[in-house]
């Protein structure tokens, strides 16, 4: 959609993000098949469709966030906010929209994924605390050791993108809770020094941070369906 309006040709799935989608779709039809045959009277598979429904909408605007970000990143070239004029000013006002959509959004996914991963392995995390992030889900799951490959390839995924989610993590955090988070940045310099120029944070680190965030997205997704979809399959569930 977004890039409909960016006057772009619409995207073509590759990658992580067209092996998320359709591990997802995979499981979508095995929950239709499923409810076809024994009509989910309690509605639990039909609630996993929905969600999972979600999530694919969720990742698929996750996506056009970052490629809208770096779109406008492109139309900044101005090391230094007072030196923009009023043009660019409107792309990297733009450009931080997208860019603070997108990191955001990581963090609201990946919730929602430990939603699903919640009801699908029955972790009652919520035991544990009421109000559970994603990362919760996968410390219960490595307790309760009941599914520890799954529990185990999520971990590695989530150490592996350590460093990106992390910042990501602080920036969500502080535009949430305390002040926008690129004027962070804009506060530091100003301590530094009252009346010199602002410089513009590292964008291009920011969005290949934000990028990492989106691939881990992705492979989190994967792995949790693919295991999901296997682990149906061996119960007799088939498409």
């Amino acid at each position: 959609m977004l890039r409909t309006l960016l006057g772009e040709m619409p995207r073509h799935n590759n990658g992580l993000l067209e092996e998320a989608i359709e591990t997802m779709f995979q499981t979508i039809q095995l929950l239709q098949k499923e409810i076809e045959k024994n009509e989910d009277p309690s509605h639990d598979f039909r609630k996993l469709e929905i969600w999972t429904r979600g999530l694919v909408s969720s990742v698929d605007e996750l996506e056009q966030s970052w490629y809208a970000a770096c779109f406008f990143r492109k139309q900044v070239k101005t090391g230094y906010v007072d030196d923009m004029n009023i043009q660019e000013q409107g792309e990297y006002a733009r450009y931080v929209y997208f860019y603070k959509n997108g990191f955001i959004r990581v963090f609201s996914i990946l919730d929602k994924l430990g939603t699903v991963l919640n009801e699908l392995f029955d972790l009652h995390t919520s035991k544990v605390k009421a109000h559970y992030s994603y990362f919760t889900v996968l410390r219960q799951l490595h307790y309760l050791k009941q599914y520890p490959e799954l529990a185990e390839e999520l971990a590695r995924i989530k150490d592996d993108y350590r460093s990106p989610l992390s910042a990501l993590r602080k920036r969500r955090n502080a535009e949430i809770h305390y002040m926008n988070a690129e004027m962070q940045d804009d506060l530091w310099q100003r301590h530094q020094g009252l009346h010199d120029k602002v410089e513009l944070e590292d964008l291009d680190k920011h969005l290949d941070d934000l990028k990492q965030g989106l691939d881990m997205v992705c492979k989190s997704m994967i792995a949790a369906y693919r295991f999901a979809n296997e682990l149906w399959a061996k119960k007799g569930m088939k498409v």
